[in-house]
């Protein structure tokens, strides 16, 4: 199964229509609206996690952007500071996804945005907090 969050932000002209209830019904996909502010005739922005598998995802977002709705992943929100990373590896064995992993022989700590989901557990076990998320502003922006 594929997680990943998106920030999705509506036209105006589509605020009124049930884009989301059609994900699941064309896409076999699961959501979960994390914020949301989304008010007749005015542009709507949504923060969502989209669980399915990753085929139906991508067609799931595809349908999205035939509406105008644009579509930022999460996973480029979350960022490692290479300059306070020194490869402790703690990252990577709490990562659930494999965005982080330890590339052997050298011992370098890898960081693959695409299979990020943004959950931010990184960010947490991270002694010297290079790895950074700023889904905090992302979704304090809706409110």
């Amino acid at each position: 199964m594929y997680t990943r969050i998106y920030v999705l932000r509506f036209p105006k002209e589509t605020s009124d229509k049930p884009i989301i209830c059609e994900l699941v019904k064309q896409f076999d996909v699961e959501f979960n609206i994390l914020k949301a502010t989304i008010l007749p005739q005015h542009e709507g922005l949504m923060v969502i996690e989209l669980l399915g598998h990753k085929e139906n995802v991508r067609k799931a977002l595809g349908f999205l952007k035939s509406y105008g709705v644009t579509t930022e992943s999460l996973a480029t929100i979350i960022h490692r500071d290479d300059d306070k990373c020194f490869q402790c590896g703690a990252c990577t064995g709490i990562c659930p996804t494999g965005a982080l992993n330890l590339h052997r022989p050298d011992m370098a700590v890898l960081f693959d945005p695409e299979k990020c989901t943004g959950c931010g557990l990184c960010v947490m076990v991270c002694p010297v907090r290079a790895m950074e998320v700023s889904l905090t502003q992302t979704i304090s922006s809706v409110d």
